[in-house]
């Protein structure tokens, strides 16, 4: 049988071909076929999902609550959340028309950038940030525009900056205080500049929060708190970071009753609802689960005080992180890129590191560090690492 060549079109959107896979998977998968590796690379938890809430989700089960939930979530879940949140950050949402559950806080930031944008919107990004941000809002058609933040600066961003880059096609700012990779917090007088300018340029911000609880020297302040922020604020958060439930894949998004209802269009016609069981595990999480939290991030407190004075005794500049559970020290000393010196940290010392650089501008000559693992890991991965440095200084 004779074969026919047939000539095809490019079977690939030219916009995703464009998009760059995820570098924090790409040191992950090398550090996974190697032995003797401790990772500081994956940005989760080292603690089991508590108990209490795991029971709650198989008892769902067992009760028979297997079914589609409503589109938006349990309205019992969602009734505790903006309970949750009222309590804990001082914001007000209306539950049937203010919040949705989502597959992950990464659902609620992709349907929220495809909710808002048109062709060509620009969104600043403060940066280094989620690898996440503009791959997302990318693919919904908007232009990312990137402010980087300076460890000198204790990688905070100023409004300033960001009026620097404004343009009249900038349609939204996407913010996340405490920061990934950088740990970096925001004060409320630091936001309240950021929302002047949103308000006289009518930006939406786009808040991601999911970090909110892991705040160790200050007390949160949510962006959508701020006097007439609520109504041009897209909050994201969700129950994998404090909760340590991140295979669970839940997340929650707040945001005024327009916005909200066309995320959820979105949200109906693209996954349904949030997995039943999951959502009534996060349902006791927020019943009971906050001691859990308390004991979790007093952990994390501690290790964050031996990882950065370990730095230090190394010779690396590290600013000390006000939340989340990441290091971002800088390794320019060295010599080395970021890419350069993970590699050979991995490959040299079996230690696994996330580079700099794909946190976006303002990450080259620094690496991401997580010290959310156990101290015995963390004691001998910074003893490894001291090792490798030395060579370098």
């Amino acid at each position: 049988m004779s074969q026919v060549s047939v000539k095809t079109k490019n079977r690939l959107s030219s916009r995703i071909q464009d998009i760059k896979p995820s570098g924090i998977r790409r040191f992950f998968d090398l550090a996974s076929s190697m032995d003797n590796i401790i990772s500081l690379g994956v940005g989760e938890p080292d603690f089991t999902t508590p108990w209490n809430i795991r029971e709650a989700s198989i008892s769902s089960m067992e009760r028979g609550f297997t079914a589609y939930s409503a589109n938006a979530g349990v309205l019992e879940l969602r009734q505790e959340i903006t309970k949750y949140m009222d309590q804990r950050f001082e914001v007000d949402y209306d539950p049937e028309t203010e919040v949705l559950v989502t597959v992950g806080a990464s659902e609620a930031i992709d349907i929220g950038c495809r909710a808002i944008l048109d062709p060509g919107d620009e969104v600043i990004i403060v940066e280094p940030g989620f690898v996440s941000y503009a791959p997302l809002v990318s693919m919904a058609g908007g232009v990312p525009v990137s402010v980087g933040t300076k460890i000198e600066d204790d990688f905070k961003v100023s409004a300033e900056q960001i009026r620097a880059v404004l343009t009249e096609k900038t349609k939204a700012l996407m913010i996340s205080f405490p920061n990934n990779p950088t740990g970096a917090v925001m004060l409320k007088e630091d936001l309240q500049e950021i929302a002047t300018l949103a308000e006289e340029h009518d930006l939406i911000v786009f808040s991601d929060e999911i970090y909110a609880e892991l705040s160790y020297d200050h007390k949160h302040v949510s962006f959508a708190a701020l006097d007439g922020m609520k109504e041009r604020t897209i909050l994201i958060s969700g129950f994998s970071k404090a909760f340590a439930m991140t295979g669970w894949r839940l997340g929650f998004v707040m945001a005024p009753p327009d916005l909200l209802a066309a995320m959820l269009k979105l949200h109906q016609y693209s996954l349904m609802c949030a997995p039943t069981m999951a959502q009534y595990g996060a349902l006791e999480a927020l019943k009971s689960g906050m001691d859990d939290v308390e004991r979790m991030t007093q952990s994390y407190k501690q290790r964050r005080g031996f990882f950065v004075e370990s730095f230090a005794e190394m010779g690396l500049a590290c600013h000390m992180p006000g939340g989340a559970f990441y290091a971002f020290p800088s390794i320019k000393a060295t010599g080395l890129s970021s890419e350069e010196f993970a590699e050979k940290l991995l490959y040299e010392e079996h230690v696994a590191v996330v580079p700099g650089d794909i946190f976006g501008a303002g990450g080259e000559g620094h690496i991401r560090c997580s010290y959310a693992t156990s101290m015995e890991n963390l004691q001998e991965a910074t003893k490894r690492m001291n090792r490798f440095v030395s060579k370098y200084l």
